[in-house]
């Protein structure tokens, strides 16, 4: 697959990483409910090469996914990594013993988690850290993240971290963490059925912001609409891709990094990149944004 064919390319703002805009996130590389090693590690080393070998240089990651174990993956699969690869981590969150999810945002914790990110990736200094704010499970929860930011902002003048980014985030949040540091992309909930950020979407790309949609595909809760399924059939291509394609033409500053832990999948969820939506079809595939749409979900 040539790299053209991966949705084109974007550039982190005041930087000089260029990535295609079809990624790949890495949380599914750990084991069920991202804890612990997967039942396959030589699967999950492929899925990764051959993202690599397709075009794909933007990979997401967390050292918490495991936790330990989605860094260590990608070090043994890609290290030495090849030039102009990009990878993305983030900090915020914790799994304690129990293998729940809890913030982890202290000045101790969060310099704690690069140092982690750093030795797992075998590497000297961090492309981009996104502040994860927790929120809740409905979403990111107003309230300042510049304690946080300022953590960061001071890692990233010791070397550590060359750009921060942030997630789970509301723009109030993002306006207060611009006037910290340069803030070079946005990691949210987005996908065909989640649009409340919109409006943030927007701002962003005035500014040349790449918003990444975490759970492109409904996440813990799949993407189900009959449009979808409509569409899909007439295009042939699968109701997932089409959803994927849907979050590449909906702004050009949208960036994706779908996860999978097989390798048939992630061909299959690249070759959304290739795929061309009609105005009347985005036409048609707008119209799911709402429960009824969605067939209650």
């Amino acid at each position: 697959m040539s790299k053209a064919k991966l949705g084109g390319q974007f550039t982190f703002p005041g930087t000089s990483l260029t990535v295609q805009r079809m990624g790949y996130g890495a949380m599914q590389l750990a084991g069920p409910g991202v804890w612990g090693p997967p039942k396959d590690p030589d699967g999950a080393i492929a899925v990764l090469r051959e993202a690599v070998a397709a075009g794909v240089n933007h990979i997401d990651t967390a050292d918490f996914y495991g936790p330990h174990v989605t860094n260590k993956i990608i070090r043994k699969a890609l290290h030495p990594y090849p030039e102009g690869l990009v990878i993305v981590t983030k900090l915020g969150g914790r799994r304690p013993p129990d293998k729940s999810w809890q913030p982890a945002i202290s000045p101790e914790d969060l310099t704690a988690g690069v140092h982690d990110n750093l030795r797992n990736l075998g590497l000297d200094a961090l492309d981009i850290v996104n502040y994860r704010a927790m929120g809740s499970i409905h979403g990111p929860k107003e309230g300042s993240i510049a304690k946080q930011v300022t953590v960061l902002a001071g890692l990233q003048r010791k070397g550590l971290i060359r750009h921060i980014g942030l997630s789970n985030v509301t723009a109030a949040q993002v306006a207060e963490a611009q006037t910290i540091t340069d803030i070079v992309c946005v990691q949210n909930n987005y996908n065909l059925a989640c649009r409340h950020d919109d409006a943030l979407i927007e701002g962003l790309a005035r500014q040349g912001i790449p918003y990444v949609p975490f759970f492109p595909l409904g996440g813990f809760t799949p993407l189900q609409s009959s449009t979808l399924s409509d569409v899909a059939t007439r295009l042939e291509a699968t109701p997932m891709q089409v959803a994927l394609a849907w979050l590449l033409h909906r702004s050009p500053n949208i960036l994706l990094i779908p996860g999978t832990s097989s390798v048939a999948h992630l061909r299959e969820n690249l070759a959304a990149g290739q795929l061309k939506l009609s105005p009347a079809t985005l036409v048609e595939l707008d119209g799911i944004d709402s429960p009824r749409a969605m067939g209650g979900h």
